[in-house]
C-alpha cells in the first residue's frame, strides 16, 4: 500500500506539468495559475489510494485523479466571484486578478479540460465512470445553491444543513473513491460501499470544520478563528443553538447576527459564549462521531483485506483527529 502523503505527492508533480494552450493567453493563464496555489490534493489522491487498495495500477488513475483535482480548482475559481472573495489560500484570487469575465471563461474551460482527463480512462469503464463524474458535478452545483439560499433564509433545519453539505463537500470524496475503486477493478458493490464511506466520513469532516472554526487554535488552524461566526455563517452550531434556546437566549443571538457595526472579537466572544451555555460543542462532536461510525459500518462491509480496511480506518482517523 502507498502512502497517502507519497499520493499527494504524485498528484501535485502531475499538476505541475498538466499543460494548456497558449493562446488566448487570458482564458488558460488562469487555469495554471489557481492549479499552482496549492492545496492538501486529498481528493485526487483518495481516488489513487482506492485504486491501490483494490490492487489496481496507479498510473491508469492519474489522468481520472487530476480530472478531480480540476474540477475542484474549478469550482473554487466560481465560489471565489460568488463570495466576492479576494484572496484563495494567501494568493489573490482569479477574478481579482484578472476580472470576473475572465474567471468565469477560464472556469468553464477548466470544467472541459476536467472532462478531457477523465475521458482517458479504458473505454470499458468510461461510461460508468462518466456516469458518478456528472452525478458528483450536479451535486456540487446544487449543494453551493442551497448553500447561498441558507444566506437568506432564518429557518434552516439540521437536517437541510446535512443535505447541503453532503452535496457541497462530501459527494467529491465518495465519487473520487467509487472511481479509483472502480479502476482498480472493485465490484460494484464494493465501489459504492467505499463512496458510502467516503460521503460519510467528508460530513463528518465538515462538521469537525464547523467546531474548529469556533474551537480551533488560530496558530494551527490556519484559518481566522470565529469566521464563521463574524459572517453569520449557517453551520451546525448556528442551526443547533437556534433550535436549542429559549426565547431570551434565541432573541439575543439574533441581535448580535442583525447587529451592522460591531467589533469581531465581542462578536465571536459573544456568540460563543452563547454555545458554551446551550452546550452546543458537545452535540456537533456527537454528530461527528455518528457520521464516522455510518463511514466506519460501510468500510466493514467492503470485500477487502483486513489490513487494506485499517489502512483506511487509520486514514479515517488521521482526517479526524486532526487541528486544522
Amino acid at each position: 500500500m502507498k502512502k497517502l502523503e507519497d499520493l499527494q505527492e504524485l498528484i501535485s508533480k502531475a499538476v505541475t506539468k498538466l499543460s494548456f494552450p497558449l493562446h488566448p493567453a487570458e482564458l488558460y493563464e488562469p487555469l495554471t495559475y489557481i492549479l499552482s496555489i496549492g492545496g492538501k490534493r486529498m481528493r485526487p489522491a483518495l481516488l489513487l489510494m482506492a485504486c491501490d487498495l483494490f490492487g489496481g495500477d496507479v498510473d491508469e488513475a492519474l489522468a481520472p485523479a487530476l480530472a478531480i483535482e480540476v474540477f475542484h480548482n474549478f469550482t473554487l475559481m466560481h465560489d471565489d466571484i460568488m463570495d466576492n472573495a479576494p484572496l484563495r489560500r494567501g494568493r489573490t484570487t482569479v477574478h481579482e486578478k484578472w476580472n470576473q469575465n475572465v474567471a468565469i471563461l477560464s472556469g468553464d474551460v477548466m470544467l472541459i479540460e476536467g472532462y478531457k482527463l477523465m475521458m482517458q480512462v479504458k473505454d470499458r469503464l468510461l461510461r460508468p465512470i462518466l456516469d458518478i463524474f456528472n452525478n458528483t458535478a450536479v451535486g456540487v452545483c446544487e449543494g453551493q445553491q442551497i448553500d447561498m439560499e441558507f444566506e437568506q433564509r432564518t429557518d434552516v433545519a439540521i437536517n437541510e444543513y446535512i443535505k447541503m453539505i453532503r452535496l457541497k463537500t462530501a459527494v467529491v470524496l465518495g465519487g473520487a473513491l467509487k472511481i479509483g475503486a472502480l479502476i482498480g477493478g472493485a465490484e460494484i458493490k464494493d465501489a459504492e460501499l467505499l463512496c458510502n464511506f467516503g460521503e460519510h466520513l467528508g460530513i463528518a469532516f465538515q462538521l469537525q470544520d464547523d467546531i474548529l472554526d469556533v474551537y480551533g487554535d488560530p496558530e494551527k488552524f490556519g484559518k481566522q478563528v470565529g469566521g464563521d461566526i463574524i459572517s453569520n455563517k449557517k453551520t451546525y452550531l448556528l442551526i443547533k443553538a437556534f433550535e436549542l434556546a429559549d426565547d431570551k437566549i434565541a432573541s439575543d443571538l439574533r441581535a448580535l447576527i442583525n447587529k451592522k457595526d460591531f467589533d469581531n472579537e465581542e462578536k465571536v466572544k459573544a456568540v460563543t459564549d452563547i454555545y458554551n451555555e446551550l452546550d452546543i460543542r458537545q452535540y456537533a462532536e456527537t454528530e461527528v462521531h455518528q457520521y464516522a461510525d455510518k463511514a466506519f459500518k460501510a468500510l466493514d462491509e467492503i470485500n477487502l483485506p483486513e489490513d487494506h480496511k485499517q489502512y483506511l480506518r487509520d486514514f479515517a482517523d488521521g482526517l479526524m483527529v486532526r487541528e486544522n
